[in-house]
């Protein structure tokens, strides 16, 4: 009987370590497949950041544009209160939104589209009148302006706020009961 405890010892000794050795290939394939997943995962997102570079630009011009935008309205007002208009830099005038305009660049490397909503500040109410009958006029105005720039002249802030000037320029030109004051982008996107 010790013979056989002792043969069932040997021959269990065997099996333990089959099962030991089947575990730790178990955990080296399970750790092999979890590497693998991750490497996997970062090569998907890598890939999807590529693609997705132009949209996250875009972004980045719609940031640069609201930065900008804060900026103009801090340098106005110094100039408001010199003038003895006393107004503080919080303080609008009249907003007149205008439909959102989407409208092709000018490109030679690709087509790029630019998507932009923006506010007009109006001087008087009287003016909004004015601006309500003359909106298909306004829009061909605007849409000839935004299609003649390039990216590269929109995608500095110093570039937006030489498209704001000529808008309020060329709409100015054709309005008589007050004067447009400046434009507010809303929305910018460069694609």
């Amino acid at each position: 009987m010790a013979e056989k405890e002792k043969e069932h010892h040997e021959e269990g000794a065997p099996e333990g370590g089959e099962k030991k050795k089947s575990g730790n290939m178990l955990l080296i394939i399970i750790i092999a497949v979890l590497f693998l997943i991750i490497i996997i995962g970062g090569i998907i997102a890598f890939m999807m950041m590529g693609s997705h570079e132009e949209e996250s630009g875009a972004a980045t011009h719609k940031e640069a544009s609201a930065k900008g935008e804060g900026k103009a309205a801090e340098s106005e007002a110094p100039a408001a209160e010199s003038e003895g208009h006393g107004s503080s830099a919080t303080e609008v005038g009249i907003m007149f939104p205008l439909d959102l305009f989407t409208v092709n660049l000018l490109s030679e490397s690709g087509r790029r589209y630019l998507k932009v909503e923006m506010n007009l500040e109006l001087e008087g109410e009287e003016l909004a009148l004015e601006l309500e009958t003359k909106k298909p006029v306004l829009r061909d105005i605007i849409i000839r302006i935004l299609s003649s720039k390039s990216l590269e002249e929109i995608s500095t802030v110093k570039g937006k706020e030489t498209l704001k000037e000529q808008i309020v320029s060329e709409l100015n030109t054709r309005v008589k009961d007050g004067k447009i004051k400046n434009v507010y982008f809303v929305d910018f996107v460069v694609q």
